[in-house]
């Protein structure tokens, strides 16, 4: 467990933050004896950036092209951590591990042809992202892994494959579940090389490793074949590979990276939000539209960024506790 510096003058009573692993509503309006800041870098993709607008609205003008949301987790807690924290959010929509390590990316903010065009598009290209983590910054967070998993791909060759289908068979699993395996191993050696890249850069920070919310039910009878507003034209029984396949083994991947490196944590958002998926009422994660028919291509809701919020303020404050 590292040993965090603090700055010139700490909170008096920084340890009853964190008893109870208090949610972020119970900190609004506290009135500490005294101020404490500690530089917060978040790091992620488009499920860390929000970029839907089911999840806030993007508050960066000029626009980047990483399409950060105001309702997005790490702006939540922003907000309700105050002068606690100090923030530095460099999440971006479509980023790989590889673009948070070392490799600049080209943000293609909405712009999904055919489904949505994006006016300001091209954008130009942004630095790695783990360029904005110092030797003075406390915490880092990091949701990534999707994008090299290739989840985005699946998934569209998921709904040509189903087209047609009725709903019946496994179209998309009897053509890409070979292929699988290879690409959660490169989430792994690409995991690896990031904490260790973050590591070196932020040597005195405690990395939270964020996982990905659950987005297919365990019951998948809940899933209506050709809902634009849950998974179209993907059948069940391939909605069911990919929750047990593909994304469970995904989150695995990432608390198995986190779990070698002793200053790093995962942060499990699946548990939390198993009631919450795509096909439930209560949903946290939109399907391929949201309930006003805009493109969603199913990311989190500002519903779902409040959870992760939760989950990730606690974990936020566990780590700047005084040892």
């Amino acid at each position: 467990m590292p040993r965090f510096r603090t700055r010139p003058i700490l909170l008096a009573s920084a340890a009853t933050l964190v008893a109870g692993a208090l949610v972020p509503t119970q900190l609004v309006g506290a009135q500490p004896a005294a101020a404490a800041s500690y530089d917060w870098v978040a790091l992620g993709d488009s499920y860390t950036a929000g970029v839907i607008p089911a999840a806030g609205d993007v508050f960066e003008y000029p626009r980047d092209g990483c399409d950060r949301t105001d309702r997005s987790y790490p702006q939540v807690i922003d907000r309700d951590l105050g002068s606690l924290i100090e923030l530095t959010n460099v999440s971006c929509g479509a980023a790989t591990i590889q673009d948070i390590t070392f490799r600049a990316q080209e943000p293609i903010g909405r712009h999904l042809p055919p489904v949505s065009e994006d006016p300001d598009y091209p954008f130009p290209p942004v630095p790695p992202q783990s360029d904005a983590v110092k030797e003075g910054t406390d915490v880092i967070t990091v949701g990534a892994g999707g994008n090299t998993l290739g989840f985005a791909d699946i998934l569209m060759k998921c709904l040509e494959l189903g087209q047609g289908s009725g709903g019946v068979g496994t179209p998309c699993k009897d053509e890409l579940a070979a292929s699988i395996p290879a690409k959660l191993n490169q989430v792994s050696r690409d995991y690896d090389q990031m904490l260790a890249k973050l590591h070196e850069k932020g040597p005195h920070a405690k990395i939270l490793a964020v996982g990905y919310p659950t987005i297919v039910p365990e019951d998948t009878s809940k899933c209506h074949y050709n809902n634009v507003q849950q998974f179209l034209s993907i059948t069940q029984g391939d909605l069911d590979w990919l929750r047990e396949d593909v994304l469970e083994p995904l989150n695995k991947v990432i608390e198995k990276s986190a779990d070698t490196l002793d200053t790093a944590t995962f942060v499990n958002l699946y548990d939390s939000s198993k009631n919450h998926s795509v096909c439930d009422s209560g949903k946290w994660v939109e399907g391929l539209f949201d309930h006003d028919n805009r493109v969603a291509f199913v990311h989190p809701n500002a519903k779902g960024h409040q959870n992760a919020a939760d989950r990730v303020t606690s974990a936020i404050l566990n780590a700047i506790s005084p040892e």
